[in-house]
């Protein structure tokens, strides 16, 4: 299993951005999806997670701004985030666990800043 992440790039504050993960190979099923994100000198976080029945939940530092949606026909997560702030500054991961493995995208770089 592999995953390619997409999306990112430089923003000012209060613009927008999407992020874009998706999941490769032989995957039967995928249970929770989540998106993490590790700003510099500082430990990784998790930004987002969602189950397989749709149920959200959201680190609170972005709750309100950030959403989190799954697409399992394409094995996707998605987050779009909006109002973005200079400490949403961070390398995004996105992580999936499957089966009780879980696993890595390379993570795409969030810049927030004039």
């Amino acid at each position: 299993v592999q995953l390619q992440a997409s999306g990112g790039g430089v923003v000012q504050p209060g613009g927008s951005l999407s992020l874009s993960c998706a999941a490769s190979g032989s995957i039967p099923s995928i249970n929770i999806m989540a998106w993490y994100r590790q700003a510099p000198g500082k430990q990784r976080e998790v930004v987002a997670f969602i189950g397989s029945t749709g149920s959200a939940d959201y680190a609170k530092s972005v709750k309100g701004r950030f959403t989190i949606s799954r697409d399992d026909a394409m094995n996707v997560v998605s987050l779009q985030m909006k109002s973005l702030k200079p400490d949403d500054t961070a390398v995004y991961y996105c992580n999936m666990k499957i089966l009780g493995s879980t696993y890595w995208g390379q993570g795409t770089e969030v810049t927030v800043f004039q």
